[in-house]
C-alpha cells in the first residue's frame, strides 16, 4: 500500500508538468483519451491479470491496483496520471460556470439563463473573456 502511494503521489505530480504541458491543450483528458492510454500503457497488464473483469464502476483500475506487486510500474504511473487528470476534469466542469461567473455577467447579458446557453455564450466571447475561464473551459473539456 506504501509503494501505491508514492507511486500515486508521484505519478500526479509527473502527469501535470509531463503528460499534459502542451500550451494549447487542456490540463485534462477526454475519458476516449484515458482509455486510449490505459490501453497503451496498461493492455498487457490487464490481459494477464484482469482478464474479464468489468470496465463499470472502476473494475478494471481496481483490479490492477489489487495486483499492483504483479503490475508493471509504467500501468501503475499512467494509471494514477490518468485518475488524476479524469478527476481534474470532472472538478473543472463542476466549478465552470463559478469560475466564469464574472465574465458570464459581464458578456452575458440578455441570454436564457441556463447553464447550456451561458457556456454558449462564454464559447462565442473566448477572445473577450478572461484567461482564468477559458483555462477552465478547456480544462472541463467544453473546447
Amino acid at each position: 500500500m506504501k509503494r501505491l502511494r508514492s507511486v500515486l503521489a508521484m505519478a500526479a505530480i509527473g502527469a501535470a508538468a509531463m503528460a499534459f504541458a502542451a500550451p494549447a491543450q487542456a490540463a485534462t483528458i477526454s475519458f476516449a483519451d484515458a482509455m486510449s492510454i490505459m490501453a497503451r500503457d496498461c493492455g498487457a497488464d490487464v490481459q494477464k491479470h484482469c482478464k474479464g473483469v468489468p470496465l463499470a464502476n472502476n473494475g478494471v483500475g481496481e483490479c490492477l491496483v489489487a495486483n499492483q506487486a504483479k503490475v508493471s510500474p509504467v500501468c501503475i504511473q499512467t494509471l494514477a496520471a490518468v485518475r488524476a487528470s479524469l478527476a481534474a476534469r470532472i472538478e473543472a466542469q463542476d466549478n465552470v460556470l463559478k469560475v466564469c461567473r464574472g465574465d458570464a455577467n459581464r458578456r452575458c447579458q440578455g441570454v436564457v439563463k441556463s447553464d447550456a446557453h451561458t457556456l454558449d455564450c462564454l464559447l462565442k466571447a473566448a477572445n473577450h473573456v478572461s484567461k482564468k475561464c477559458n483555462a477552465a473551459i478547456t480544462n472541463a473539456g467544453w473546447r
